[in-house]
């Protein structure tokens, strides 16, 4: 028979092992934040019949967001800021969306600038099912590759699990901003 203390301590240890696991697997189970805005942003612009959108990011002044969408594969997202505002703001003016898209792209404020490239337009994916194409985020020059090897890139799981986050939450942020303004609209 095992002692009293000896028990107390298994039976706790067999509880945390039990939590630790059942939040484990909760946290790889959730769905990432910009999924659900990636797919009601793809949804908005087909029933729009539009593949290009854009706004100025109202949380960052002389910044801009624009969207161009390939229905049913991807969502290009660029966002950043941009060395003469009242040039962009004429284009929105006019609805030249795909023009704001280019000009982001090409001529914006280098250390502004955030691309994200979500194939499928399901929000980003740390880990893409096998034969799946993977998404990117890139930000201050720096693209980061969410393939799930994380092993390739040097990093433990859990630094890529952080960069994977970070930039979700990014992603979903400018998502948020770009459906305000289309349900504005």
């Amino acid at each position: 028979m095992i002692p009293p203390t000896r028990r107390q301590w298994l039976l706790s240890f067999m509880v945390f092992l039990t939590i630790l696991a059942l939040t484990s697997g909760f946290a790889v189970a959730q769905e990432p934040k910009s999924a659900p805005l990636a797919k009601e942003l793809a949804e908005f612009l087909e029933r729009g019949k539009t593949t290009t959108i854009a706004t100025k990011d109202p949380g960052k002044p002389d910044a801009y967001i624009a969207v161009m969408y390939f229905p049913g594969s991807q969502l290009l997202v660029v966002s950043a800021r941009y060395a003469v505002p009242m040039y962009l703001d004429e284009k929105l003016g006019k609805k030249e969306y795909m023009e704001v898209y280019i000009d982001l792209n090409s001529a914006s404020v280098p250390d502004s600038k955030i691309f994200v490239s979500d194939l499928q337009a399901n929000g980003l994916q740390a880990k893409p099912e096998e034969g799946q194409p993977y998404d990117t985020f890139e930000s201050g020059g720096t693209t980061i590759s969410f393939d799930g090897n994380w092993k390739k890139k040097n990093l433990s799981e859990q630094d890529y699990m952080k960069q994977f986050t970070d930039a979700d939450e990014r992603y979903a942020r400018l998502l948020s901003v770009v459906l305000a303004q289309l349900k504005k609209s």
